[in-house]
């Protein structure tokens, strides 16, 4: 007997219907085919000991399994669930009625358990698309696919239940999800606040500045200075996740398996904090399956570098291009997928091995060769993609002592979201290209050059401060853009329609870590 099953196939973010075709003939061959991995080609002994756990048995027969189309990479062990069904249709063990309605996916433990899958999310939104009644999946995955609306999903917690579920033996009812509901509840739950930093106003003022225009940031001062602290804070100032953003975001972490267990949506924009020791491959994503990397994880919100000058220099380099293009396209022998990686990039660093370069309470004990080669770690051509340069200093504890708690975040993110809806309005009108195809714009950071002239032209007065300011710094044309995208959030800020002198000045004053500024004072 001949029957079909369905599932589904993740490469990167791509997603595929897959058809398990099931032949049972006499004969005693056993057969599986159609380009899986080994954990596909592992699937038939689980199945084989999960059938004796659940009162089945593997028949004794000549079994031809297929997993269509053929010449589609099948990676995980999300396939066991429809090959175990496929087979007992096939033998007659169970009706075959209602297998074209649902997909199936799920990996079986060796007693018949189901345990979580990868992707749920894309596979349901797939399901949905291709006009399937019903989604199958682990109780672990339900809440997950169930944020897709106008479409059953049932969470199954074993392969009997399922069996009797599609024999017409049980009732099950599928998961009522309230995504709204759910979504805007969870949108501002931070444990921190900026009202916990004392002082470092300078240094706050440039965040705001970050956080209304999407900008990448770097701040570098002494160890004790709080750096870390106020850039763990800067996601309690970013404007809230879209509903879109969100589903956008949870597909990625989903197919990473990165969301946890009877989690469904990510209503907080992503904080990122990979250690210094990470490799290329965990930052850029990739590997034997392709999944996404930190970059990616990061993806509509912010990637956080500590001790930036400790990270792999070479590792450092591979950000330049997801930088610029908001995506991550991994080229391997065997697969190329494509992720997208539009992040705030937010990088802390010590101004010198011992940390206290600068510092007027502290000696610094490093030599300038020591010194200069520690910030050369530090290419120009990634300072030149980070639009703000905060220098830092720690404050001191006689001053620390008195000063009263800082702006709370929800007063920061305030302005920070009337910037945003000012930027809105300003490139709704515009295509979706941004410099890339399908690609909008929402924010500064992303504004395109011909944007540049049209929404952020400097006056006579700013052209020769800028000019002064590219020659004494040597600044190349990708800072001359920075400054400007920079001074237009700035004036966005100020509720200006044009970008003043006093904007550009300022954004020319982020702009202190660059090559030419660093060799003047001794590096």
């Amino acid at each position: 007997m001949f029957v079909k099953t369905h599932s589904a196939a993740v490469n990167g973010l791509i997603v595929n219907s897959v058809t398990v075709e099931c032949s049972v003939d006499m004969g005693q061959n056993l057969a599986l085919t159609g380009l899986g991995d080994e954990a596909v080609k592992e699937s038939l002994s689980r199945i084989r000991t999960a059938y004796r756990y659940s009162g089945y048995k593997l028949p004794n027969k000549a079994i031809t399994i297929n997993l269509s189309p053929a010449n589609l990479r099948k990676e995980g062990s999300a396939y066991d669930l429809p090959i175990a069904v496929a087979i007992l249709a096939a033998n007659g063990d169970i009706p075959d009625a209602h297998l074209g309605e649902y997909m199936l996916l799920g990996e079986l433990g060796l007693d018949g358990t189901l345990k979580p899958i990868t992707g749920a999310l894309p596979i349901s939104i797939l399901a949905r698309k291709e006009k399937y009644k019903g989604l199958i999946v682990p109780k672990a995955n339900e809440l997950e696919a169930a944020v897709v609306n106008n479409l059953e999903v049932y969470g199954m917690e074993t392969l009997t239940e399922v069996i009797s579920f599609l024999s017409d033996q049980r009732e099950a009812q599928p998961v009522e999800y309230d995504t709204r509901a759910v979504f805007y509840s969870g949108q501002y739950s931070f444990d921190i606040d900026f009202a916990d930093v004392r002082g470092q106003e300078s240094v706050k003022r440039a965040m705001e500045i970050a956080a209304a225009g999407g900008h990448n940031m770097i701040m570098i001062g002494p160890p004790g200075s709080g750096k870390s602290m106020m850039a763990k804070r800067l996601p309690t100032i970013l404007p809230p996740l879209s509903l879109a953003e969100s589903l956008e975001t949870t597909q990625i972490h989903s197919v990473a398996g990165k969301i946890g267990d009877r989690q469904a949506l990510i209503s907080v924009r992503p904080f990122r904090a990979p250690h210094h020791t990470i490799s290329q491959t965990a930052l850029v994503g990739g590997g034997n399956n392709p999944t996404p990397g930190e970059i990616s994880l990061a993806h509509n919100g912010v990637l956080f570098l500590d001790e930036l000058p400790e990270f792999n220099k070479q590792t450092l380099e591979v950000l330049r291009q997801p930088l610029e293009d908001r995506t991550i396209t991994i080229a391997r022998a065997k697969y190329t997928a494509q992720f997208p990686a539009s992040f705030m990039f937010v990088a802390s660093a010590n101004p010198c091995p011992c940390g206290y370069y600068g510092d007027p309470t502290h000696d610094c004990v490093c030599t300038p060769y020591q010194i200069h080669r520690y910030m050369n770690k530090i290419s120009g051509p990634l300072l030149d993609r980070i639009d703000i340069h905060c220098e830092i200093q720690a404050v001191p504890f006689a001053e620390l002592s008195k000063m009263q708690p800082g702006e709370p975040s929800a007063v920061i993110r305030e302005r920070v979201i009337k910037a945003r809806k000012i930027q809105e309005e300003r490139f709704t009108h515009l295509p979706k290209s941004g410099g890339k195809e399908g690609t909008r714009v929402y924010c500064n950071a992303m504004m395109t050059e011909r944007m540049l002239h049209e929404f952020a032209e400097p006056d006579a007065a700013s052209l020769d401060m800028l000019r002064m300011a590219m020659e004494r710094l040597k600044l190349s044309a990708r800072a001359y853009s920075r400054i400007l995208k920079v001074a237009r959030t700035i004036a966005d800020l100020d509720g200006s329609e044009k970008v003043q002198s006093q904007h550009i000045a300022e954004a020319i004053g982020y702009r202190s870590l660059d090559r030419g500024d660093w060799a003047e004072r001794g590096m």
